[in-house]
């Protein structure tokens, strides 16, 4: 692997126009495809093989007039003087509005809140104590997401104008149609900003610093082509390209980082700085050794990405592919377009200071600081080693009181989360989440079915009402409007759920089933559930695999996975903390405190696993290099960590800044994702990989680096600390030039 690498490294450099030629082709061809081939994203989570989904395809076959998949609009009417709704002069404004709607492009059905049947029965949804709080329901014809722009802006205008007019009313417009601003233009900007401050800082040169910007930048740009030219073959959710941008980014310059560093560090301390022959040669050994851990840190990532396949959930598998291909991108440019890039640079991946102080023999490569810490810690490691470990599971403490849910609902400051305010305080918490129960007839009679149907449901607790079954044209189906009394992340509404499945399961007349947005919601958060076991034994079984191939020992992957297990605790602990207890809620901008995003921990455990092994592989692969070339356990953690902590803690609080910059996202998914990750990479960063593990290290001594000599044998030797590199260019040295001597002088 490392003489594969330093060769790939060196050709890269000495061939440094062909490759860039063929990256400049490669981002061509696939900007070319994705203008030519994307087609619309899917807004919809579809979950296959639950009985909310099935009864949803139900309803979309046999009521073709609801637009069961349709978008939908609810204007709220409130009176803000007392007045209700039915007086004159708020009927009529209702009255213009749902005309006004009537007329809208794509509307399939509009129920005003003052609509009664031919008998005079109120069908409209209008409060009943006071009727001071209605709602006009649209319905559209298409999906929100496939939804024209005329159509959007059409009922924007609609409402603005009714809004202008009407004296006395508050309105405001819930459901999907009108879609609530992202949070800032570009927080990814942000986060890039931040990451070339500490590029900067790290390596002084501000043309180095700017490498792993551009090869990054680079990595999503395609993987933001090759899913747009994916939408032309596949059903694509427009969330999928999340995740890519965010991972992408963060590995693109993390991986960047070590190359260019570990090729700076080969550079200096040969001295030839002017040399083309000593540059190229630096950067095979550089792609050979640090390549090598980048290649295993980026193997483990796609693996942890790859592995919420098991999840079963189509959307998240899609967005954990897209980040997976990320991760790939950022792995194949790191070891052959910045080596071409660095060869276009020249002499000026150092600054003018730092080369004066090469030539004078001044130049310090190795930090000291790096050392210093981890003198530290090998003189103390019990203490270091308690403290990190205990103080992260003090913070993993909230994460036992973990609450998950799909319906977290929309921010309480925005004309949605205003509408849904105003439908709780009208008609009752469960009207913001309703649950359709459809029963498929087979061959029972729709009317007895029905009374069935109603007299099941009438004896179970937590149901505020039960409307009128709705049979279809053809008289094999029935619809029945189900109204709880609590909200749709309340935990009483998912055991209402599951009450009314069990209570109509036993009806030989009809197959029953429940559905709605609420419904769908709680199969998602029992499915992630029910996989986080299996997808985490997954991921962890897998990755142990590959870091017992890195480093040729036992217990340093299972130092690695129980460390990790205290990151992501830790990291989950925070959220609860903040996003779900509210500690701190102002700070971060979290106005709604409440349940966790159901896919928050499977997400949290595959990148942060992903992560932390980066981590891992980084730092301790420079330890096991020192430890081979004779280096007692103690002082190979010293060298090791003086080599690379620096380095490491850059790469943190890179992801840090990435990160970080989503939480300013106005979608409490995205921002607490952001969060989450964040804490994430402090802690595993921070406290685990330069605290504990070092500390665990300097306890187990020689033990660290014990295996099985059976497992020796059965495992490849992939060398990825580059002994046998490191040897060849030894026996090549030793009968060349006195430069080339030194070149592997200097190697050692």
């Amino acid at each position: 692997m490392a003489t594969f690498l330093y060769r790939l490294g060196r050709g890269s450099m000495r061939l440094r126009w062909l490759v860039l030629a063929v990256w400049v082709l490669v981002a061509a061809g696939a900007g070319v495809a994705a203008s030519a081939l994307q087609e619309e994203t899917e807004a919809e989570f579809v979950l296959p093989g639950t009985e909310s989904q099935e009864a949803f395809d139900l309803l979309d076959e046999r009521f073709p007039q609801m637009s069961a998949d349709g978008g939908a609009a609810r204007i709220v009417f409130a009176s803000e003087d007392g007045e209700p709704l039915t007086a004159e002069a708020n009927a009529a404004a209702i009255a213009a509005l749902t005309a006004a709607m009537e007329d809208s492009p794509q509307v399939a059905t509009v129920v005003s809140p003052l609509a009664t049947a031919p008998d005079g029965t109120p069908i409209g949804m209008l409060s009943a104590e006071d009727q001071t709080i209605g709602v006009l329901q649209v319905t559209y014809a298409a999906p929100a997401k496939e939804l024209d722009d005329a159509t959007v802006d059409y009922l924007d205008d609609a409402v603005a104008a009714a809004d202008a007019e009407a004296e006395g009313l508050q309105i405001e417009v819930g459901g999907d149609v009108l879609k609530e601003s992202g949070g800032p233009p570009a927080t990814e900007i942000i986060g890039v900003g931040v990451a070339l401050i500490v590029l900067v800082l790290t390596f002084g040169a501000f043309m180095s610093a700017g490498l792993p910007i551009l090869t990054a930048l680079l990595g999503v740009v395609l993987t933001t082509f090759g899913i747009a030219a994916a939408t032309a073959f596949l059903d694509v959710n427009d969330s999928t390209g999340i995740l890519a941008v965010m991972i992408g980014l963060a590995v693109g310059i993390d991986y960047a980082l070590f190359i260019l560093s570990r090729y700076r560090s080969e550079l200096a301390q040969d001295g030839r700085v002017e040399d083309p022959d000593a540059r190229s040669e630096a950067m095979g050994r550089a792609v050979g050794t640090a390549g090598s851990a980048v290649v295993f840190a980026g193997l483990t990532v796609i693996i942890a990405l790859l592995g919420l396949a098991v999840v079963n959930i189509p959307f998240l598998t899609q967005m954990a592919a897209a980040a997976a291909v990320a991760v790939a991108l950022a792995v194949v440019i790191a070891v052959t377009l910045l080596p071409a890039l660095g060869g276009l640079l020249g002499k000026r991946v150092f600054a003018g200071r730092q080369r004066r102080r090469i030539a004078e023999g001044a130049h310090e490569s190795k930090p000291n600081r790096g050392r210093r810490w981890a003198a530290f810690v090998t003189r103390r490691p019990v203490l270091v080693g308690l403290v990190g470990a205990v103080g992260l599971g003090i913070v993993a403490i909230p994460a036992a009181d973990l609450e998950l849910s799909m319906s977290t609902g929309p921010a309480s400051d925005t004309t949605a989360g205003r509408a849904a305010a105003l439908i709780e305080e009208g008609f009752g918490d469960g009207y913001n989440g309703r649950l359709l129960v459809v029963g498929d007839l087979d061959g029972a009679d729709a009317a007895t079915a029905a009374a069935d149907a109603a007299a099941a449901l009438d004896g179970i607790d937590g149901i505020a009402s039960v409307g009128q079954a709705v049979p279809n044209e053809a008289g094999d189906t029935v619809l029945i409007a189900v109204t709880p009394e609590t909200g749709p992340a309340d935990a009483a509404t998912t055991d209402l759920v599951h009450a009314i499945r069990d209570a109509l399961a036993g009806d030989p007349g009809a197959d029953w089933s429940v559905t709605g947005a609420t419904a769908m919601s709680i199969d998602i958060s029992e499915t992630l559930s029910d996989a986080l076991v299996p997808y985490l034994a997954l991921v962890v079984v897998l990755a142990a695999l590959i870091l017992m191939l890195v480093f040729r020992s036992v217990l340093v992957p299972l130092m690695a996975t129980l460390g990790f297990v205290l990151s992501v605790g830790a990291a989950l602990g925070a959220l609860v903390a903040v996003f779900q207890w509210g500690w701190g809620a102002g700070l971060f901008g979290v106005e709604d405190p409440g349940p966790i995003m159901s896919m928050m921990p499977v997400l949290m455990i595959g990148l942060v696993f992903g992560l932390a092994m980066d981590y891992q592989i980084f730092l301790v692969t420079r330890v096991r290099e020192a430890y081979v070339r004779g280096a007692s356990p103690r002082q190979a953690i010293v060298e090791g960590y003086g080599h690379s902590s620096r380095v490491v803690v850059a790469a943190a609080l890179i992801m840090v800044s990435v990160f970080g910059a989503f939480i300013l996202a106005d979608q409490a998914f995205i921002a607490s994702m952001g969060f989450g990750l964040t804490m994430a990479v402090v802690f595993d960063a921070v406290v685990v990989r330069m605290a504990v593990i070092p500390a665990v290290m300097a306890l187990t001594g020689r033990g660290s680096w014990w295996m099985p000599k059976w497992l020796d044998r059965i495992l490849p030797d992939v060398d990825v600390e580059g002994e046998r590199l490191q040897e060849r260019l030894a026996g090549e040295g030793a009968g060349g030039t006195g430069g080339e001597a030194a070149l592997v002088d200097a190697a050692r």
